[in-house]
């Protein structure tokens, strides 16, 4: 007897996507991760909010978003590294990729999963900020709400390349602590070193805005008009997003799942 799956539908895109965002949230770790976002925004926001009230400063939403901006772009790529690093560490790759032979649809589901938590972070940082500045301007008699489109969009891109960042880490390494550890370090640790080579090595001074993915992400926020910093995020970015991502594409759709 022969089993014909010739004529199965196959798995809807849709569906693919609802299962990966219920999988980023149903393990212990995926829930205290996005429950550790809000929580740390949330208590960030306040204790400015408490110092800028108690040193009598100005403050507009502007701040309380950069604040919220600081603290996403640290986490928001850890959430990415867990929603590719989860499947292996736990070792459901074998069912996903049974149930789901096609490898490109996942990456695809997972990507589109994390850059919707990305946005659902960007606009509850946003409306933390925004309480907090009406109970400013309700202790002070007046708030600021300075905080453009211009601004909103700056928000949104840098925490999507964040979030992407962690994406394509996981994606080349699959092991959720060495993805991690790697991040912190190209976070930390590499910044230092590239001034210190430019200020050591004068050619390498010239060298380094093509190199350093997160000062040339500066442009966004300016939205600056010269050419050569949006050239500068381009190349850095190719260099630190696109090529990790590629690779670590490549290696799922070839990887042995055991």
């Amino acid at each position: 007897m022969t089993l014909d799956l010739g004529s199965t539908a196959p798995t809807p895109f849709s569906r693919l996507v609802r299962v990966e965002l219920r999988k980023s949230w149903d393990t212990r770790a995926g829930f205290w991760l996005i429950a550790s976002i809000a929580l740390i925004v949330a208590a960030a926001e306040i204790i400015v909010l408490a110092v800028v009230v108690s040193q009598d400063e100005s403050v507009a939403l502007g701040d309380f978003v950069g604040t919220a901006a600081f603290l996403t772009s640290i986490l928001l790529p850890v959430l990415g590294i867990m929603v590719v690093t989860t499947e292996w560490s736990q070792r459901t790759a074998m069912v996903t990729f049974a149930l789901e032979p096609r490898r490109p649809h996942v990456i695809a589901a997972k990507a589109l999963v994390g850059v919707a938590l990305t946005l659902v972070t960007v606009v509850v940082s946003i409306a933390v900020g925004a309480l907090c500045n009406a109970l400013y301007g309700i202790l002070q008699g007046g708030a600021d709400w300075t905080f453009g489109w211009d601004d909103f969009s700056a928000f949104l891109v840098t925490q999507v390349l964040a979030m992407l960042g962690g994406f394509a880490l996981a994606a080349l390494l699959l092991n959720t602590p060495a993805a991690i550890v790697f991040f912190f370090v190209y976070k930390w640790v590499l910044p230092g070193l590239f001034e210190i080579g430019a200020q050591l090595i004068g050619w390498f001074s010239d060298l380094r805005p093509w190199l350093d993915f997160q000062s040339a992400q500066e442009a966004v926020w300016e939205w600056s008009s010269s050419g050569k910093d949006w050239a500068e995020l381009v190349v850095s970015g190719i260099l630190w997003l696109v090529v990790p991502l590629t690779f670590g594409i490549w290696r799922i759709l070839r990887a042995e799942v055991k």
